[in-house]
């Protein structure tokens, strides 16, 4: 089994190796640059090299690995600035996971920002196609959302719409994250619910498509559009139907990746080894 969080890389980048490790991860994710930003510094020689010969002695298999987009871009935005700023950060995120190795790169889908799902999809499709078109082996990764206000990518139906218009295929993957399906009113709270939406996903999606899984509980009700992880079992969704999850999952050798909050109740640690203890 592949599991494990989302890891700071504060200090240096190769930290975020150390910090995996010492969870205890085998996989692990994290922002290849501060992510509440448009400016990124760049990644020197050293870094590089550091961080892929962290990641090759600590035998963390480097198709474990992911990045994930940083907050600001907006994808499906009708503004003209943003959506050029967005698209160029999609682009150089491509291209920063390419010379640290790292296969996969997470993104969020956007909002419309009330001019109608189909204008946003539109220039979604148009963002994501022209990062397609970076010269390496990095694959993006559309990462379903929670169904808030204006947002496109809730429903299966809708991801696969955008997924199956882009172009090359090879340069795109889907992210399945628990809390958002949760919330957008996929049910995941037992082995039988599980074994329907992951059947609704396969129909529609493709599981073939899955590479990476990000495991969160949900703070909010079935079909509340809230956007809020939660601890593992202890949410909405809980242990039954998390650990259906995993071994549903796990099954298809899809690594799984912990987004979970870091409080007074638990810790990244914690977290990692109960959701390793469901499986």
């Amino acid at each position: 089994m592949q599991i494990g969080c989302h890891v700071s890389i504060s200090g240096s980048i190769d930290r975020a190796v150390d910090n995996a490790v010492e969870r205890e991860c085998s996989a692990f994710q994290i922002f290849t640059r501060n992510p509440r930003g448009w400016n990124a510094k760049d990644l020197t020689i050293q870094d590089i090299s550091n961080f892929k010969e962290k990641l090759k002695d600590c035998k963390i298999d480097r198709f474990a690995t992911c990045a994930h987009m940083p907050y600001l871009p907006n994808l499906s935005t009708p503004k003209d600035d943003g959506f050029e700023k967005s698209v160029k950060t999609l682009i150089s995120e491509v291209e920063r996971c390419g010379k640290l190795g790292i296969p996969y790169l997470v993104t969020h889908l956007g909002s419309h920002l009330g001019t109608g799902e189909e204008d946003g999809i539109k220039r979604l499709i148009k963002g994501l196609t022209k990062a397609g078109q970076t010269k390496n082996d990095v694959m993006i990764l559309l990462e379903n959302t929670a169904g808030q206000k204006n947002s496109v990518g809730a429903n299966f139906e809708q991801l696969a719409e955008i997924f199956n218009q882009l172009k090359p295929s090879k340069k795109f993957g889907v992210c399945f994250d628990t809390c958002h399906a949760f919330v957008s009113g996929y049910d995941l709270r037992d082995e039988k619910t599980v074994k329907e939406t992951f059947s609704k996903f396969d129909e529609t999606v493709g599981m073939e498509n899955l590479k990476i899984l990000h495991l969160n509980d949900a703070k909010g009700d079935i079909g509340c559009n809230l956007d809020r992880h939660y601890h593992i079992g202890l949410g909405s969704i809980g242990e039954k139907g998390l650990g259906s999850v995993i071994k549903t999952v796990n099954k298809k050798k899809i690594p799984i990746i912990l987004e979970t909050p870091i409080d007074d109740i638990r810790d990244d640690f914690e977290n990692v080894r109960i959701a390793k203890g469901l499986a």
